[in-house]
């Protein structure tokens, strides 16, 4: 009977242990403390060579995302559909149907 039990919490503590063993290589590891967490940026594994960071980095300081992601605002999506002159915007809400126009105010009102 206690050969059973040795062998059951055996098998609870490598349950237990196994997915600890799994974040090993991750950056952010659980702990006991009020964050429940520790952060180790020496774990990171990067597969971009440097040239190509920094090809990034200038990339981004020209199109301005480098300053926008600096100040913490998110960056704008980039359309891929023709921009619309002020006069068809505005056919297009003039044109709208009354469940559409509902949708809408109710969209940007939050009611």
């Amino acid at each position: 009977m206690k050969l059973t039990h040795l062998v059951a919490l055996q098998a609870v503590v490598f349950a237990t242990a196994l997915p600890m063993a799994a974040q090993a290589n991750s950056i952010w590891h659980p702990a006991p403390t009020e964050e429940g967490f520790t952060y180790h940026p020496d774990h990171f594994k990067s597969t971009k060579t440097r040239a190509q960071v920094l090809a990034e980095v200038e990339a981004a300081r020209k199109d301005g995302s480098l300053a926008l992601l600096q100040r913490g605002v998110p960056l704008p999506i980039k359309s891929t559909e023709p921009r619309k002159t002020r006069q068809q915007v505005l056919d297009e809400m003039r044109n709208e149907t009354p469940e559409a126009r509902r949708a809408r105010l109710e969209l940007f009102s939050g009611g």
